[in-house]
């Protein structure tokens, strides 16, 4: 089946945006096949004003994701607050070996480019009535 014809909500293998990845490890932390594995490091960055601190900065060393584990439940997407997960429609990610199924994150990231864009809200749809409650006046 071509990407193409399937259904817009299929999920095929979970794509990393790299550029928005803080490593929070939250998805590593609620992935309850514990399939997900992050390396980083911290780098300390000066301060720029003459009063300011220095500022720690994570790193991402390593991002891999064993999908042989993985049960695709969809949590380290929906938990991560940067949007650096997402599905993406490729289904072709085997290999010979069970070995072959840990993808890296030069492989995940260029999943990312194959993320289709979210659908547009319906024009149709009421307001949220507490929208007006919520937003910063």
């Amino acid at each position: 089946m071509s990407p193409a014809q399937r259904p817009p909500r299929t999920r095929g293998v979970i794509a990393l945006v790299e550029s928005s990845c803080t490593v929070c490890m939250l998805c590593v932390r609620e992935c309850p096949d514990w399939c997900i594995e992050i390396d980083s490091h911290v780098e300390t960055t000066p301060a720029t004003e003459p009063r300011g601190r220095d500022r720690s900065v994570n790193v991402l060393d390593r991002f891999a994701i064993d999908f042989a584990l993985c049960m695709y439940c969809g949590i380290c997407i929906e938990v991560c607050p940067f949007d650096a997960l997402h599905w993406s429609p490729v289904s072709d990610y085997s290999g010979p070996t069970p070995t072959d199924l840990v993808h890296e994150r030069d492989r995940l990231s260029s999943w990312g480019a194959t993320v289709p864009d979210k659908p547009a809200l319906d024009p149709a749809a009421r307001p949220d009535p507490d929208a007006v409650r919520r937003s910063p006046a």
